[in-house]
C-alpha cells in the first residue's frame, strides 16, 4: 500500500527560482470544446456557437471563448506537475487577450517565475508566474500573470 509520501509532489515555495521558464505540451481546440464550454458556462454568444453568424463577422469564423483558452492553459500548467499537492490557493490572475483562438488552433502555455514573496503566516509564499498562451504559429493569444499561494517545504524535508 502506498502512502502520500510515495506520491508525486510539486514544487514547494522555496524551490521556485525567479527567472525559471517552463513550457507545456500543446492542445488543439475542437468544436466539441466550444460546445461543451458553452453548455457548462451558459455563454452561448454567437461568436462561439453560430457558424453562419460568424461568416459575416469581423472574425470570419467561430472563435474559442477567451476563458476556455485560459482554462486550458491553466490546466496545461498544472500538468507540468509543479503544483501537485503543494499549491495552497489561487491568489489572482491578470490576462490580456490579444489574438483569437479558432477551432483547429493548437495552444501551449509558457510560464516564467517572475516573483516570489514569503507569506509565512499563510504557510508558504506567493509565486507570481508570467504566463503566455501561444498558438501553433507563434502568435501570442493571451499574456499576463498568475499568482499562486504555494506551500513551504516542511522542516522534516529541508536539506
Amino acid at each position: 500500500m502506498s502512502s502520500l509520501a510515495d506520491s508525486p509532489r510539486g514544487l514547494y515555495f522555496e524551490e521556485f527560482v525567479v527567472g525559471h521558464t517552463m513550457r507545456t505540451r500543446g492542445r488543439t481546440i475542437t468544436e466539441s470544446d466550444l460546445v461543451a464550454f458553452a453548455g457548462l458556462t451558459g455563454d452561448y454568444n454567437p461568436m462561439h456557437t453560430d457558424a453562419e453568424y460568424c461568416e459575416g463577422s469581423f472574425m470570419g469564423e467561430r472563435v474559442a471563448h477567451g476563458l476556455l483558452t485560459l482554462s486550458y492553459a491553466v490546466g496545461q500548467a498544472y500538468q507540468l506537475g509543479i503544483l501537485e499537492r503543494t499549491v495552497l490557493g489561487f491568489r489572482g490572475l491578470e490576462m490580456k487577450f490579444s489574438t483569437p483562438v479558432f477551432i483547429g488552433d493548437t495552444i501551449h502555455a509558457e510560464l516564467k517565475v517572475a516573483e516570489t514573496r514569503a507569506a509565512r503566516r499563510l504557510g508558504g509564499g506567493v509565486v507570481v508566474l508570467e504566463m503566455r498562451v501561444v498558438k501553433q504559429n507563434g502568435s501570442i493569444a493571451q499574456r499576463g500573470t498568475l499568482s499562486l499561494l504555494m506551500m513551504s517545504q516542511p522542516t522534516d524535508e529541508a536539506d
